[in-house]
């Protein structure tokens, strides 16, 4: 008798779709979240335009770091750029840590003023202190000259940025399985970091050369 097997999905496979998923949803989001630039209140969430106006500064501080970090985050993973560009993987790198430190420091400032305290704001401001710790750590190990590690925190620290995509698919989630507001965006503030930062650490741990 002959029995067959389903194939198992190729891992390569799955890198795959990966190395193009994480770089698009990221420009998607970036590009969706140039719009607070253009300072229109409609923009703003209905009980946040109040907060958002009060703090246009630290807001687009945090946006406008988010923006240039999601973008340009995917490049510094891509092996061929480091190998015959290092002068460009070196300078993009810079500019992603100085667009790291603007949104953790915008961040920290409007989490004090985010939905559903205290649970929402716990969570931002923890993710936002997570993000300045994990590429300050990138910096200090890559000029140490311990690429290895340089490279695991920076994935760490791109995880963490990461956030800003993965919330996005969190909210409307919730809405769809009927969860409260104070559920869902509770909820996001933790989830929508904790579940990258996890299946981040899953993967370092399961293939050391992951990064």
């Amino acid at each position: 008798m002959t029995h067959h097997h389903t194939a198992a999905p190729a891992p390569g496979g799955l890198r795959r779709a990966g190395r193009i998923a994480v770089p698009t949803l990221a420009l998607l989001v970036s590009l969706f979240s140039l719009r607070y630039f253009l300072l229109d209140p409609d923009y703003y969430i209905d009980d946040q335009r109040l907060v958002y106006a009060a703090h246009l500064a630290p807001l687009l501080l945090h946006i406008g770091g988010a923006v240039v970090a999601l973008s340009i985050g995917p490049l510094q993973f891509l092996p061929g750029l480091r190998a015959r560009r290092p002068a460009v993987h070196r300078w993009t790198g810079r500019v992603y840590a100085l667009s790291a430190l603007a949104l953790s420091i915008g961040g920290l400032v409007l989490a004090r003023y985010a939905m559903h305290p205290p649970v929402a704001p716990i969570g931002f401001a923890t993710l936002a202190v997570l993000v300045l710790i994990t590429t300050g750590l990138g910096v200090r190990e890559v000029r140490r000259g311990r690429i290895a590690r340089h490279r695991r925190w920076m994935l760490r620290s791109y995880a963490l940025i990461f956030a800003a995509v993965t919330l996005r698919i969190w909210l409307p989630l919730g809405a769809v399985l009927g969860l409260s507001e104070a559920v869902t965006y509770g909820s996001a503030a933790w989830g929508s970091w904790l579940v990258n930062l996890a299946f981040v650490e899953w993967r370092l741990r399961r293939t050391p050369n992951a990064a």
